[in-house]
């Protein structure tokens, strides 16, 4: 690791060894001159705790490009080309944390909530304006016109009642109902109809609409107290979503670096013939995780920057990375565990199954702890 000009002298400065050459064979300190510009300081301070000279980069090629290969080589002893697991993989994940999770949900405010559907209501006058026209000119019976542009009409009212709140689609079903009293017509009974399909789906978004809800049933159809506290959990965790699913991304690279001692544990469970240490299995996942890490790194910050229009790469590049990962971790087991194909791809299944389901169970734990903690 260079950092700095080699002094002329050979004593050590550390601990006053002789020095043959740049590294004090007793301490193992570099025979640095003291004096040195800012730049070689910082370079030389990064390097020095990162140990991120050019071993970054002849680790990072490899665990990318050859799976497995790094972890024969440090089992092997060829570990000097090498940085320690452990310590690129604390900061690939650190990178991790601060690139890929995502940043901290902000809640609507009642006045944004009024102004967008204020915006939709614009958009909805705007659309029907823009239809009348061309109608009118292509020479179509008023009539026709008229009944188009109601149809029209219905299906964006309904896209805009169902950014409402619960109180406010309350209302505007009444006042509905007291115009049916007057008009009683079967275009505005639709309506009606559609709009409290809606409603009543709303009905349950808050624990208090749900009770309300409660109150208009009949006796027999009412649920009792085990039912309504499975309700109420229900609709508490669906409430505090965005804050769960915040604190869930917020902790995933903790929850990641502690699984994987037990995903080395299926992975040494399903090649147990090999007779491998646990250890190795071990220093096997942690590669492979720095791996997915570090394309995480690179695709998740591209994806949250695509706009709308562009989903289908979105898409393309979430099925990318699932396609990367089926390809990494079968290519690494096959190099480092010499099975024949099929075994492998069996094994790799198992592996995938076992993990998938102990880390949805350990999700389900943490959201329910959350939420408690939460609430």
């Amino acid at each position: 690791m260079s950092g700095g000009k080699y002094r002329k002298d050979h004593n050590c400065l550390n601990c006053g060894f002789h020095v043959e050459e740049h590294y004090c064979s007793r301490c193992g300190q570099p025979n640095l001159e003291l004096k040195e510009n800012f730049w070689q300081f910082i370079s030389h301070s990064i390097a020095h705790y990162f140990h991120f000279d050019n071993k970054f980069f002849q680790t990072l090629v490899p665990l990318l490009t050859k799976p497995g290969k790094v972890t024969l080589d440090y089992l092997a002893g060829k570990r000097a080309r090498y940085i320690n697991p452990i310590s690129m993989y604390i900061f690939v994940s650190i990178v991790y944390f601060l690139v890929v999770s995502p940043p901290k949900a902000i809640e609507k405010t009642k006045k944004e909530a009024e102004t967008d559907i204020a915006k939709a209501q614009q958009k909805q006058k705007a659309i029907l304006d823009s239809i009348g026209d061309p109608l009118a000119k292509a020479g179509i019976g008023k009539e026709f016109a008229e009944k188009a542009q109601q149809a029209i009409k219905q299906d964006l009212d309904v896209e805009t009642f169902r950014k409402l709140t619960f109180k406010q689609q309350d209302t505007v079903l009444k006042n509905l109902k007291i115009s049916y009293q007057t008009d009683k017509t079967d275009s505005l009974s639709e309506v009606i109809k559609d709009l409290n399909a809606i409603h009543i789906v709303k009905n349950d978004s808050t624990y208090a609409s749900y009770l309300a809800r409660q109150k208009t049933l009949p006796s027999n159809e009412k649920d009792n107290l085990i039912e309504r506290y499975v309700a109420k959990r229900r609709i508490s965790i669906g409430q505090n979503s965005e804050i769960i699913n915040e604190k869930l991304e917020h902790n995933r690279p903790k929850q990641y670096f502690l699984f994987m001692p037990l995903m080395a544990l299926f992975i040494m469970f399903n090649f147990r013939r090999n007779h491998i240490k646990y250890l190795d299995h071990l220093i096997f996942t942690i590669h492979g995780m720095t791996a997915f890490f570090m394309v995480s790194i690179i695709v998740q910050p591209l994806r949250r920057a695509l706009p709308e229009s562009l989903s289908i790469i979105d898409t393309c590049l979430g099925v990318g990375i699932l396609l990367w990962i089926c390809w990494y971790l079968f290519k690494s087991l096959k190099i480092f565990y010499q099975r024949k194909t099929s075994t492998t791809i069996w094994r790799m299944l198992w592996v995938i199954i076992l993990y998938v389901i102990t880390f949805k169970v350990s999700e389900t734990i943490m959201m329910n702890l959350i939420f408690y903690l939460a609430t």
